[in-house]
């Protein structure tokens, strides 16, 4: 499945604040994404920002309270907000949140806002102490009883030098937020997935451990690619230096042991399960209490086999029936298709998705993979070397 943002049309209202700059990022990017944005700027934005900034980066033009009365008049606002998919203020002022809470419509934002019948997302930015205002968060849950989805706002560093909550979230954060929305009425609508990702890290002694390669690029991936489809994520997640993608449910795991305790709890009442996660398959007998310190040339370590996760996950389905789909990965270095063939039939699993971990180009730490889909009724499917965010979909999609 395509980018769910791809051919939507996207109303981005820009109104006074220092933040502004972060708009044009956001156009920039949506459109990069193949959305069609229309930016509308109030007159305080025009104050901070261009709007040729953002006619440059969507090749659109960009409106400005003056079109209102220019030669399209009175029907500009409505034709803006009648094809609109989505309208997002970001920045959004307390003030023109004010507006937007009590319908006032003094310029071609607020009444675009108000001809509107899309989603709203309002991403606020104002300086310390005004968010918190009485008046603002009234304004707020009013928004919000409208259904209207808020993003932000951060604590951070402000334009007055202070530093509290006001700060707009960052473009990346916003552009994950618009996926979720554009993804919720997606074929996989309300399934329940669950993914894992990431390495795990089983203990030597308070500061060292095992682990492994795994960044968790992959399994975030295939989090990214189900939220698209409309599925309700659960995202158990190794060590990484990922940030989950918008509307995922992250339970942050360290060890095989928890990873393991949290996947059979929350597979229970799953639609599916894919376990992208590189667990580890053995751990110390026994974690030195204080760290270990260096008295001979060698040391030797005395381990134990980990839980096979999926083998008690297959368990678990033949007593519940839950996860009613259950995906594999097997990251190998050598006799590839042979180990994971074994892997598929030895786990009772409907795919398994083998990669050559050897590859400088595919597996761990690297932004591409190849891989060779397995099915339990005999089908394979060897994919192309491409991105992961590629696989992923590729994966989600035969779950549809």
């Amino acid at each position: 499945m395509a980018n769910p943002v791809e051919n939507k049309r996207v109303v981005l209202g820009v109104t006074g604040s220092i933040a502004a700059y972060k708009a044009a990022d956001i156009a920039s990017k949506l459109t990069q994404q193949g959305a069609l944005v229309d930016v509308i700027l109030t007159e305080s934005a025009c104050k901070f920002i261009s709007p040729l900034s953002f006619q440059s980066v969507t090749g659109r033009k960009a409106y400005v309270d003056a079109d209102l009365w220019g030669g399209e008049g009175h029907v500009t606002h409505i034709g803006l907000g009648h094809s609109a998919d989505l309208m997002l203020i970001a920045p959004a002022s307390a003030n023109s949140m004010a507006k937007l809470a009590h319908g006032i419509g003094d310029n071609l934002l607020s009444v675009t806002a108000l001809a509107a019948k899309c989603p709203l997302v309002i991403v606020p930015a104002m300086d310390a102490g005004m968010y918190d205002h009485t008046a603002t968060q009234s304004n707020v849950n009013i928004l919000k009883q409208r259904d209207a989805l808020f993003i932000g706002p951060e604590e951070g560093h402000l334009a007055s030098g202070l530093v509290g909550l006001g700060r707009m979230s960052e473009p990346a954060k916003i552009l994950s937020a618009i996926r979720y929305v554009f993804g919720k009425t997606g074929p996989l609508q309300g399934k329940k997935f669950v993914v894992s990702a990431g390495p795990t890290r089983e203990a030597l002694d308070p500061v060292r451990f095992l682990s492994n390669l795994s960044t968790g690029l992959q399994g975030y991936a295939v989090a990214q690619a189900a939220v698209d489809m409309g599925s309700r994520v659960t995202l158990i997640s190794g060590p990484t230096n990922l940030t989950a993608p918008y509307g995922v449910h992250l339970i942050p795991v360290t060890s095989a042991a928890e990873m393991t305790d949290a996947i059979l709890k929350e597979s229970s009442d799953a639609f599916a399960l894919i376990m992208t996660a590189a667990v580890a398959d053995f751990r110390p007998s026994i974690k030195a209490t204080h760290k270990i310190k260096k008295g001979s040339e060698k040391l030797l370590l005395d381990l134990e086999s980990t839980t096979d996760i999926l083998k008690a996950v297959a368990r678990q389905k033949t007593i519940s029936g839950f996860p009613q789909k259950t995906v594999g990965f097997a990251a190998e270095s050598q006799d590839l298709l042979k180990n994971a063939q074994s892997k598929l039939e030895d786990k009772k699993l409907d795919l398994i998705v083998a990669n050559d971990i050897s590859a400088p180009d595919s597996g761990f730490a690297v932004q591409t993979n190849q891989v060779t889909l397995l099915f339990a009724n005999g089908k394979k499917e060897t994919l192309p070397l491409q991105k992961k965010t590629a696989v992923a979909e590729a994966i989600i999609n035969t779950l549809c």
